[in-house]
């Protein structure tokens, strides 16, 4: 039999692949940056999903979130365990992004906290890595990698816990979950 080329199976891959972006809260440009399925099937199988259609509105597209005080504590959680699966674990691109993301939300859901980062701001957070936009750096206080711009001065890096913003993380209960979030930054 001659086909038309496409396999079944890698339909099928493509299909599972995003439905569990779906899952996790991928937007639809995600998808289609990740899957080579069309734009109306991604709606299709969005609505099917989730049962609404997908929002709209334009990614994230600036650095500056990443960086402010809580975000930064939750970005660096998740830049840290993308990191460490990817030089460990030999998991690359987008697989290694969702098992990061689950990780993080498996840590974060253990610690009783809020989830500060969706799973597209920690998609555009590895692209942002990859187009040297954004980089970790040592806190000279307590040593965990925390997210910081490329080009910025960070040779005296001191991150949001050792030195938190003069509102952030005043109350108790900011502070309890600041340092519970980024537990595993300061034993890395």
């Amino acid at each position: 039999m001659a086909g038309s080329g496409k396999s079944v199976a890698l339909e099928a891959r493509q299909v599972q692949l995003a439905i569990g972006l779906i899952d996790l809260g991928a937007r639809l440009q995600v998808l289609e940056a990740e899957t080579d399925l069309s734009h109306e099937r991604l709606i299709r199988l969005y609505k099917e999903i989730k049962g609404e259609s997908p929002p709209k509105g334009m990614l994230p597209f600036s650095t500056d979130w990443f960086v402010t005080w809580m975000p930064n504590i939750h970005a660096s959680l998740f830049a840290n365990i993308h990191r460490y699966l990817v030089e460990h674990a030999e998991v690359r691109g987008i697989e290694a992004q969702i098992k990061a993301y689950r990780l993080y939300l498996e840590h974060v859901n253990a610690q009783g906290l809020e989830c500060e980062l969706s799973f597209t701001r920690a998609w555009s957070l590895v692209r942002f890595f990859a187009a040297d936009m954004l980089k970790t750096a040592p806190c000279t206080r307590c040593g965990g990698h925390y997210v910081v711009h490329t080009h910025e001065l960070y040779q005296r890096y001191v991150c949001g816990l050792c030195n938190p913003p003069s509102r952030a993380g005043k109350t108790r209960k900011n502070k309890l979950a600041a340092l519970a979030a980024a537990e595993p930054l300061i034993e890395a």
